[in-house]
């Protein structure tokens, strides 16, 4: 390929365009996710006179938990129908659409349809999770210097959708009822199916169909042959630790090379769990903190300076948001036009609503913050941070993997220490509190940047250490991880009523101070062998 095409292939911000199709692809889903997160918990335990159902906080933790950690199991069999049967394509359109469903069950607000609905958003996720970004490593195969810097500008449109999600949905939640803010999550995620399935040919043929396609009777007896392997490969390695005198000679260097790239993966992959189980607070107990715990009402210049932030915070991401969009016009318009026309449809409804929001509390003398819009500030903090951090990835100053990773915990362990610090005050037992909401907001913003130092970089190290026909497969085996970290997340911050009456809330957020604070330094220690063991892959 010669300078000239190279130059064209990646004409759209230093990306390739199609790179920009999966970014508002991936924006519209991240947007029904954390949209109907943001208000998950807040509804299930609000009282009936507020439209919620008055569960415990267990109890609604324990759903919540159920459900995160399930969307990151469901991608394992998602990521293996893609490999087997559909092709990544299609498994992420049938995904969306099924997410849709789901979203629009949660609409009726019954406990029967409430289950079908979370049921249909686990399928969903699943056949979409893994295979969006399979077809993001698909695009850069050629180019794994690019991938990380590609990688941070997809999780760009993630957070993007989760910002404008928890924005509006939450809005729609606090000032008309739960049910437009779940059926809200639903139209867009609508949307972006119609988005993606009429944008698909500026991928070609990437992802188009399976590698090896498979029977649907080759696909069990595939599962068969799978665990019958997994069992043996566990008997082989107990067999080989107790008998010294087995010879790795009969492993041919390439072999061992890939061994101890697997390796590498599962040392990350476990480090990840701890990551999760704490990050993952943020739309459980953190999200209850900023209801029950945290000074809302403002008043007087508290309230201008907050209607000013929050004008600007509405205003500014959704201009740099359209401004990419208008590039990405541009550059596809002729070659997939339906698919742009359905794109502008969708940020014409987005800027609409956002007007809408603003007119409401613009006006008022004082205003009470909604205990969702603090979910905003991840979102935010990222499309703000992602493109410096891209650009440091693709720097000469560029950190190896375990070091990144090391990074990202202590950041986030520094940040719930702000928060142990700032409830310090807070007496034990108690169920309501008034504290600042600058601890909350130093916490995002240090949880931000460890996130920025880990999730986006961890799918590109994946997609770069595992052989391209097991990326689905392995892209699904990552989020079984970040699956036992939500879980965890859920079991243990569903104690914090529990914490709070034996301890304090200050002992409940040191928690997730200590445990990452030192996962982070244990990772940073071990890096040397961690970059021999990845054999020269940066």
């Amino acid at each position: 390929m010669n300078t000239t095409s190279k130059t064209n292939e990646f004409s759209l911000l230093g990306h390739k365009p199609a790179l920009f199709v999966l970014f508002f692809t991936e924006m519209w889903e991240r947007f029904s996710y954390y949209g109907m997160r943001a208000i998950f918990v807040l509804f299930l335990t609000a009282s009936f006179s507020d439209g919620g159902w008055e569960w415990t906080r267990e109890r609604a933790l324990g759903l919540l938990g159920i459900y995160t950690s399930s969307v990151y199991l469901t991608p394992i069999i998602g990521g293996w129908i893609a490999d087997k049967f559909t092709g990544y394509q299609k498994a992420v359109a049938l995904g969306a659409l099924l997410m849709t469903f789901g979203h629009g069950a949660l609409a009726f607000e019954t406990e029967f349809m409430f289950y079908v609905g979370v049921g249909l958003l686990i399928a969903g996720n699943g056949l979409f999770k893994p295979n969006v970004t399979s077809v993001v490593s698909g695009l850069y195969d050629k180019y794994p210097d690019r991938k990380d810097g590609a990688f941070t500008i997809f999780y760009m449109g993630v957070n993007s959708g989760g910002f404008l999600g928890v924005l509006l949905c939450g809005f729609l939640a606090s000032n008309l009822s739960y049910s437009w803010g779940f059926g809200l999550a639903g139209v867009f995620m609508l949307l972006g199916t119609l988005q993606f399935w009429f944008g698909r040919s500026i991928f070609g043929k990437i992802g188009s169909t399976p590698e090896n396609k498979i029977t649907i009777l080759q696909g069990i007896i595939e599962i068969l042959q799978g665990i019958i392997n997994v069992l043996v490969s566990i008997f082989k390695f107990f067999g080989n630790l107790l008998n010294k005198k087995s010879s790795t000679k009969t492993i041919n260097k390439e072999s061992k090379i890939q061994r101890d790239r697997y390796i590498v993966v599962g040392i990350l992959a476990f480090f990840v769990v701890f990551f999760w189980a704490a990050f993952e607070q943020a739309s459980g107990s953190m999200n209850l903190f900023a209801r029950d715990y945290t000074q809302r009402n403002l008043e007087g210049n508290s309230a201008l300076i907050f209607k000013i932030v929050d004008t600007i915070i509405t205003i500014v991401p959704l201009g740099i948001i359209s401004w990419v969009l208008l590039k990405l016009f541009k550059q596809t318009f002729k070659s997939i036009s339906l698919s742009n026309i359905i794109l502008g449809i969708s940020f014409l409804s987005i800027w609409g609503i956002a007007i809408w929001k603003l007119s409401v509390i613009l006006p008022a003398d004082n205003t009470e913050i909604e205990a969702s819009w603090f979910l905003i500030l991840n979102s935010l903090f990222i499309i703000g941070l992602a493109p410096l951090f891209s650009k440091w990835w693709e720097s000469k100053y560029n950190p190896s993997a375990a070091v990144k990773f090391g990074l990202g915990m202590l950041l986030l362990g520094i940040g719930f220490g702000a928060l142990a610090y700032g409830s310090s005050g807070i007496p034990q037992g108690a169920k309501t509190a008034s504290v600042s909401l600058v601890w909350l907001v130093l916490a995002y913003l240090l949880h931000t940047m460890g996130e920025l130092c880990l999730s986006p970089v961890g799918l590109s190290y994946v997609s770069k250490l595992v052989p391209a026909k097991k990326i689905g497969v392995m892209f699904g085996v990552w989020y079984l991880a970040i699956a036992a970290g939500n879980k965890i997340a859920a079991m243990v911050g569903g104690q914090i009523d529990t914490i709070v009456a034996k301890y304090s809330m200050s002992h409940f957020f040191l928690i997730f101070t200590i445990i990452p604070a030192a996962a982070g330094i244990i990772l940073i220690l071990i890096n040397p062998l961690m970059k021999k063991l990845m054999h020269g892959i940066r």
